[in-house]
C-alpha cells in the first residue's frame, strides 16, 4: 500500500513541476515580447524628426478698413517677404492671439493660391490686390490640408488671421489693409 501511495505523489510532483516550467515559460514569453515591443518603440519614436514649432515674433501692425477708410480692426503681424517665409508661413503654430497675423508679401502681383499643410490652426485668408483691397477671402481653412485656397482675381498680398475673425470684424470683399513695420514692403 505504500508503494501506490508514494507512485501516486511522484505523478503529482510531476504534474506540478511540468504546470511551474509552462508557466514560467509563457510569462518569459510575454516579457521578452514587451520588452521586444518598447525597445522598438522607443527606436521608432527616436528616428522620427522632430518638428520645430514657431511662435509669434512682431514685425508691424496691419489694419482693416473699409471703403470709406473707417477702421474695423487692426493686428499685429509677422511679415514673410522672402520665398522662405512665404513657404513657411503659419505652419507649425500650435496657437495664435486673435490679435496677431501674417501678412505675405509677393513680388508680383498674381494668382496666388495656398495650403494647409502642417498647419495646424484653423485660419482665415484674405487676398489683397496691389491697390490693397481685399479680393478673395476663404474663411474656417481645414487644418493639415492639402485642399487649394485660390485667389479668385490677382493678388500681391494675404493676409492670415485666426478663422472666424473676418466674420466677427465685418470685413468683407472690397475692405482695404494698411500695415506699418520694420520689415522690408512697408507702404510709403
Amino acid at each position: 500500500m505504500a508503494k501506490k501511495h508514494v507512485k501516486h505523489t511522484e505523478q503529482k510532483s510531476d504534474k506540478t513541476k511540468s504546470k511551474v516550467t509552462t508557466q514560467k515559460i509563457i510569462v518569459a514569453v510575454v516579457v521578452v515580447a514587451l520588452l521586444g515591443f518598447f525597445i522598438v518603440n522607443n527606436f521608432i519614436n527616436n528616428n522620427e524628426p522632430e518638428v520645430e514649432y514657431y511662435t509669434f515674433t512682431k514685425e508691424g501692425e496691419l489694419t482693416f478698413t473699409d471703403s470709406l477708410g473707417t477702421l474695423k480692426a487692426k493686428i499685429d503681424i509677422e511679415i514673410a517677404d522672402n520665398d522662405y517665409e512665404r513657404q513657411l508661413g503659419l505652419m507649425n503654430r500650435k496657437e495664435m492671439k486673435e490679435n496677431e497675423g501674417m501678412l505675405f508679401i509677393f513680388p508680383l502681383q498674381g494668382n496666388q493660391s495656398f495650403w494647409m499643410r502642417n498647419t495646424l490652426i484653423s485660419l482665415d485668408i484674405l487676398f489683397v490686390n496691389d491697390q490693397k483691397q481685399i479680393v478673395t477671402i476663404h474663411k474656417n481653412t481645414k487644418i493639415l490640408s492639402d485642399q487649394s485656397y485660390p485667389a479668385t482675381k490677382p493678388s500681391i498680398y494675404v493676409v492670415e488671421v485666426l478663422a472666424g475673425y473676418t466674420d466677427k470684424h465685418n470685413i468683407l470683399v472690397g475692405d482695404k489693409i494698411n500695415w506699418m513695420g520694420t520689415n522690408l514692403g512697408n507702404p510709403q
